[in-house]
């Protein structure tokens, strides 16, 4: 059922992006008077699921449910209508609108999924608020990575300032070390000030390590939820259960947990407890994931029961939410850029995922606030991605749009055939690696 839930976010997020980045181009064409031949959601080679003639164009759904596509008629495109492009320039073809049009038509699909982004951003800030951690409310420390304890952290650090700047959260520490680079920490070790300075290519070692986050909040383990049918399901344990240790090993916090359990996979563990001041244990099964089946009480729920973790809740009205989703666009393309320094590398093309690991963030269940941050953070990356200098993407349509305009010369239609052709073979390969990667990972774990 979560597949199924994920799946279908997953499709209805892409078909909202893709629609409106394909009407991004579909209009500018029909205002400059240029023949759109087809506007199709999703793809369809050899059969349509549904299409219907409007005027000049044909509207369809195809049956391979990712992506989609506008056919400008007089274009060199995907669809590699050569037999068109050998007849004379008609005057409602691509080819035949002076060059600033054609632009216009190009970078319409990017700025409109931009453009979006930011809105979707917006109406989440206006709808729905914002919540976060501060990070001087994190009382109990974070856990850390494997490559920041080789540096000198310690699990319970509390982070004081990165670069000498205190952090909101602990969310931002970790994004200036990982994708701004900084270096110098100081944290709060049980009262004292310890200051970290780490190596210089060090966010490449932690990508290389392959680790998923460098800290993460520490939290009391107490049992919110318990997984029908799971191995806790079948013991004692109950919820409002505090786990405080796996075969005797101290586990006052919810990683601590994790890591133990996970190293008990496919059998049987002996799982110390607290309920009602006095301590137990329970023999419980572990699944071949490494898991028990029970969801840790949150921060709203240990507020409740008095373990600290208050967070702060902001209200937007609509005329600030829009300098704040604007600036909240902004802030995720210059983190995706960022971030993509790490792919140039072996390590960080391993982590290349298909459409398996996007349709893994979104939620396990319908949650339409995560639903449409999910699609505003696809709409910006989606946006970037186009506008590469790639052929077969709209950003390698603009760079021979612009050659045109400065030499004043289109480039050969054999050129732009053979680069269409280059750049979908490109573009095919990569989808493939992706999603090859993961496949490894389901297989492989």
């Amino acid at each position: 059922m979560e597949i199924l839930i994920k799946g279908a976010q997953l499709i209805l997020s892409l078909s909202i992006l893709v629609t409106l980045h394909e009407l991004g181009h579909y209009l500018p064409a029909r205002w400059f008077k240029t023949r759109v031949e087809k506007f199709y959601l999703f793809f369809d080679p050899w059969f349509s699921l549904w299409k219907k003639k409007v005027g000049d164009t044909e509207f369809g759904i195809g049956w391979i449910p990712f992506g989609g596509y506008v056919k400008i008629s007089g274009m060199v495109d995907e669809s590699m209508d050569k037999a068109q492009m050998a007849k004379p320039a008609e005057p409602w073809e691509f080819r035949s609108k002076p060059a600033w049009q054609r632009l216009i038509i190009m970078v319409g699909g990017v700025t409109v999924n931009l453009l979006l982004g930011m809105a979707i951003y917006i109406m989440i800030l206006w709808v729905w608020g914002r919540e976060y951690l501060p990070n001087e409310n994190a009382i109990y420390g974070v856990h850390v990575s494997k490559s920041l304890e080789a540096q000198g952290m310690r699990d319970g650090d509390r982070i004081v300032s990165v670069n000498g700047k205190a952090p909101s959260s602990v969310g931002e520490a970790q994004g200036a070390i990982m994708l701004d680079g900084a270096r110098d920490l100081v944290v709060d070790r049980g009262g004292e000030e310890v200051r970290i300075t780490l190596p210089e290519g060090f966010s490449q070692m932690a990508v290389d390590s392959g680790e998923k986050a460098l800290m993460q909040v520490r939290i009391p383990f107490f049992i919110d939820s318990i997984v029908p049918g799971a191995g806790a399901s079948r013991s004692a344990l109950r919820n409002g259960d505090r786990i405080v240790s796996v075969e005797g090993r101290a586990t006052p916090y919810f990683e601590d947990f994790r890591k133990q359990v996970r190293e008990r996979k496919g059998g049987f563990t002996v799982i110390g407890y607290e309920r009602a001041g006095n301590r137990e244990l329970a023999v419980v099964q572990v699944d071949a994931r490494g898991t028990i089946g029970v969801q840790s009480m949150g921060y709203d729920s240990l507020v409740a029961i008095g373990y600290g973790y208050s967070t702060v809740h902001e209200d937007f009205s609509f005329a600030r939410s829009i300098p704040e989703g604007i600036s909240s666009g902004i802030e995720t393309l210059g983190g995706y850029v960022s971030s993509l320094k790490f792919l140039f590398s072996r390590s960080g093309a391993e982590q290349i995922g298909g459409f398996g690991a996007i349709g893994g963030l979104f939620s396990p269940t319908w949650d339409w606030q995560v639903f449409w941050s999910m699609t505003a953070f696809l709409s910006i990356i989606l946006a970037f991605m186009n506008i590469l200098p790639i052929p077969a993407l709209d950003g390698g349509h603009v760079v021979f749009l612009l050659y045109e305009m400065i030499t004043g010369r289109p480039p050969h239609q054999r050129v732009l055939e053979i680069a269409q052709m280059i750049g979908m073979v490109l573009l095919l390969g990569l989808i493939l690696f992706a999603n090859g990667n993961d496949l490894v990972k389901a297989i492989f774990k």
